[in-house]
């Protein structure tokens, strides 16, 4: 059985690797990302099972496969809970909960050959519940012993600085987070508008005033009301040019 891993989150990926191993089962290829799972799906044969992950840091894995025609069984893997599986089930969709258990895990495995329905169809089915309307419409920040929301529209970057994370809104003001991670942050707001730059920081598509070619083969990011420096990293420049053409 050929098994390809799409997951953005190198941990999870690799447990996911593992869990399989124990069941004598090899993944042929892990993939990270959108834009390097559409090239990879045209130019290599298929494989029997696929388990992807529903948001990646570039966006949705349902863009791979409207873009490209996949024979390939799917087991979906997701963060989401009582909402997202309640679609699943109700469609007959296989997924997974994070964590995943290894015993669910088998299960997967043991009829996915099974899973009949069209690719196709179940994108259009899981594009209903995760086409944009189930993400963070505001967010919690700490304002001293205060806690108040801002809507996630006028955030022009999340940045991570010491052990806090902190967004930049658009009328020039910084906030703390509740959230204390970027992993964290990256789940909830839509992947069409918000891209993970380097580690440390996520722009909104919306605020970018000016983009700037480095002479190292980077970009420099000029954002509304936000001066600090936004660099976008050498691995990610491909990735994000892409992004901003799809968006």
């Amino acid at each position: 059985m050929n098994i390809v891993v799409i997951e953005d989150e190198k941990p999870a990926a690799r447990l996911l690797i593992r869990e399989l191993e124990k069941i004598g089962l090899t993944v042929q290829e892990t993939l990270h990302s959108v834009g390097e799972a559409i090239p990879w799906f045209i130019q290599h044969e298929h494989p029997d099972l696929i388990f992807a992950d529903i948001q990646l840091a570039d966006g949705l894995s349902l863009e791979i496969f409207e873009q490209v025609e996949i024979k390939s069984s799917i087991v979906f893997v997701t963060s989401f809970d009582h909402y997202a599986v309640k679609a699943f089930k109700l469609n007959s969709i296989d997924y997974l909960l994070k964590p995943i258990e290894p015993s669910e895990l088998l299960g997967a495995i043991n009829k996915y050959k099974a899973q009949q329905r069209n690719t196709s169809e179940i994108v259009q089915v899981l594009r209903g519940s995760f086409g944009g309307t189930n993400y963070a419409k505001r967010l919690m920040i700490k304002v001293g012993m205060q806690i108040k929301m801002v809507l996630v529209d006028e955030v022009v970057c999340f940045y991570r600085e010491d052990r806090g994370i902190y967004i930049s809104t658009v009328d020039g003001r910084l906030h703390l987070l509740e959230e204390n991670s970027i992993d964290a942050v990256i789940k909830v707001v839509d992947p069409a508008k918000f891209y993970r730059v380097n580690r440390y920081q996520v722009v909104c598509i919306d605020y970018i005033e000016q983009i700037t070619q480095l002479s190292t083969s980077r970009l420099k990011l000029s954002m509304k009301n936000y001066t600090d420096e936004v660099i976008v990293s050498r691995e990610r420049v491909s990735e994000f040019k892409s992004w901003l053409a799809r968006n």
